[in-house]
Parts: C-alpha cells; sequence; structure tokens
C-alpha cells in the first residue's frame, strides 16, 4: 500500500482530503501544527502527526517518524499555506518573509528531505497545492501571489530533476474553493490597511472578498479532493491540474488580453 504525506492536514482543502484519500483506501499521515484538530481524523483512519512546517528539525523528524513506521513515502502532498493580503507598502517584510518560509521555504524544506527515500525507492509522486494565483495576480495579493508563483517555477524545475529517478512531480492550481482561506486573507488586508492611504480601496476590496467566500459561487473543497485522488491514482500524473471555480477562464483571459486591461478587469471584479 502507498504511503502518503500530507501537509496543512488540520483544516480545509487538506482536512477533507486527508480524509478522503483515507476514506478510500489509502494510508495517510495527515501532518499540522494543530494537533487537536487532527485527532478527528483518526476516525477514518488518517494517522496524526505533528509539524512545523517552518523548523527543519520538525520536519526531519517527521520524515524520519514515518520511515521508522513504514520504511517509505510513496506520495508527499504539499499542501500547507496561508494567504496574507495587502498593499506591498503596507505589509511589513517580516510578514512578506513568513509567507515565504510557509508557502516556498518549508515545503522545499520538507521536499528535500523526502526525496533521498524516494529516489533509494526508484519511486515517488510529489503534489504541490499551488493557485490559479500562481499564473496571475489579483488585487493586493502580491506577496501571496509571489509565493504561488515561485512554487510553479520551483515545481517545473523540480519535474525535471527528478525524472530520471522515477519521481513524477504534480501542481494542482484551485480556483475559487469555499474555505476560511479567502476570509482569513481579507482579514489581513483590512488590518494591514487601517490608517493608511490604501485604506478606502483596500477596505472595499476586503468587503468582496468576504462577500464572495461567503456566497455560494466557490467550489467545494471536495473537488480538490477528487483531484488528488485521480492524481495519485493515475499511471501518470500531468504536470498541471487547473480546477475549481474561475480558474479555466480566468487564466485563459491572462494569457489572451493585454496586460492593463487585464489589470483593469481585476481591480473591478475585486
Amino acid at each position: 500500500m502507498a504511503i502518503i504525506l500530507i501537509t496543512g492536514a488540520s483544516s480545509g482543502i487538506g482536512y477533507q482530503t486527508a480524509e478522503f484519500l483515507a476514506q478510500n483506501g489509502r494510508k495517510v499521515y495527515g501532518a499540522a501544527r494543530r494537533m487537536d484538530k487532527l485527532e478527528k481524523l483518526k476516525s477514518v483512519g488518517v494517522e496524526p502527526i505533528y509539524l512545523d512546517i517552518t523548523n527543519e528539525d520538525s520536519c526531519s523528524k517527521l520524515v524520519d517518524t514515518i520511515i521508522d513506521n513504514e520504511g517509505q513515502i510513496d506520495i508527499l502532498i504539499n499542501n500547507a499555506g496561508y494567504g496574507s493580503y495587502g498593499a506591498i507598502e503596507d505589509v511589513p517584510l517580516e510578514e512578506a518573509k513568513r509567507q515565504f518560509e510557509v508557502n516556498l521555504f518549508g515545503l522545499a524544506a520538507l521536499t528535500k528531505l523526502v526525496l533521498p527515500h524516494m529516489r533509494h525507492q526508484k519511486a515517488g509522486r510529489i503534489i504541490n497545492i499551488s493557485s490559479m494565483g500562481g499564473r496571475f495576480t489579483t488585487y493586493f495579493g502580491a506577496w501571496y501571489h509571489a509565493t504561488k508563483y515561485a512554487l510553479e517555477a520551483f515545481s517545473d524545475a523540480l519535474r525535471m530533476e527528478v525524472k530520471p529517478f522515477g519521481i513524477d512531480v504534480s501542481l494542482i492550481e484551485p480556483g475559487g474553493i469555499k474555505t476560511d482561506w479567502g476570509l482569513i486573507a481579507a482579514d489581513h488586508l483590512a488590518d494591514s490597511a487601517k490608517g493608511g492611504a490604501y485604506e478606502e480601496a483596500a477596505l472595499k476590496t476586503a468587503t468582496g472578498m468576504r462577500k464572495q467566500y461567503s456566497g455560494n459561487m466557490m467550489s467545494d473543497p471536495k473537488i480538490i479532493s477528487k483531484t488528488i485522488l485521480k492524481a495519485v491514482s493515475s499511471k501518470r500524473m500531468r504536470a498541471r491540474y487547473l480546477i475549481g471555480f474561475g480558474a479555466k477562464p480566468l487564466v485563459f483571459l491572462h494569457t489572451i488580453l493585454p496586460t492593463r486591461i487585464f489589470d483593469w478587469l481585476i481591480m473591478r471584479a475585486s
């Protein structure tokens, strides 16, 4: 049986995916800092395991524990991440760096620890949860999008490097998914803009984000879980899975429209 490790499993897409994969007969280790939330996954067969993705010792201990228990890690699903919106002028560089630490460098550290085991097995799959926001940028989302653009490049390079060792790499690029992600990002945006030059525009955008993510337009997170199951079950994974509300049409429009027209569209849609 394939051994699956998924990060960010305590809520949202990660929680639902860990649960869904276990319900479909996979051996799943669900990793996160919030062990209290992970405990609920035990009832469906998920093995909860502690991980602070920004701490290399924590990453190393996690990998060692799974190898000691199972002897292998066949599939790594790098899902941990968050979105912190705000004008570039308003967001402290410490917060920008933290977003990179969680969304890219922590992911890279864990991947580097898993790769030697996959090379030894001469097989493995790495699935990185990116976003349609790795293909275009939304209003006030500079640092979040910078992490996702970077993850896209990182994944493309990694896929070429590890192919000779029988390891495959895929990107999941969700569109609008109905989780707390958008509400958290909106709160960060509103807080960062208080009393500043961008306050009026930022509050308007934050209000729009809350309305979108509280409404019924966004896709159910299950669409991501089903896509990940499809990827881990397929004979050969696709390099990219662009799915969910708005993903394909917005990426298409970004490709064909002049840049300033797309900017105009995004600013008024936000």
